[in-house]
């Protein structure tokens, strides 16, 4: 069996996930339409800072924290019934985790392309 390239990963996933530029996602935000989630790693938000507003949850506990069964989902702030809207630095991780939220039965979920990179360059305010 050939192991597939990330990339190769990615082009599949981005044909099967929904794909929202920056300017839909602060829209979204503004409108109070959506859930903001950063899933990356905490480091990178100490680096980099992070969406004033946004919900953090690093990508290796997604899956834990979205599963409507799991007492952190449950105490948690994000609101069912709008739209889960992920980010990560450049997009990669977020598509994947797009991917793996539709699998387990979300389906208003949603990343933005290019991730924090484009966000800094938009109208979010960085903190």
């Amino acid at each position: 069996m050939a192991i597939k390239s990330l990339q190769t990963l990615v082009s599949e996933t981005s044909k099967q996930i929904k794909t929202i530029n920056v300017d839909e996602a602060y829209t979204m935000f503004q409108d109070k339409s959506c859930n903001l989630i950063d899933i990356r790693e905490s480091n990178e938000l100490e680096n980099s800072g992070s969406v004033e507003g946004a919900s953090h949850i690093p990508r290796g506990m997604l899956e834990v924290y979205l599963d409507p069964s799991s007492p952190v989902f449950q105490n948690s702030k994000l609101d069912e019934n709008k739209e889960f809207v992920l980010f990560c630095a450049g997009g990669v991780r977020s598509a994947l985790a797009v991917k793996s939220l539709k699998d387990m039965g979300y389906q208003k979920i949603s990343h933005i392309d290019g991730g924090f990179s484009s966000i800094v360059r938009s109208k979010f305010k960085i903190v």
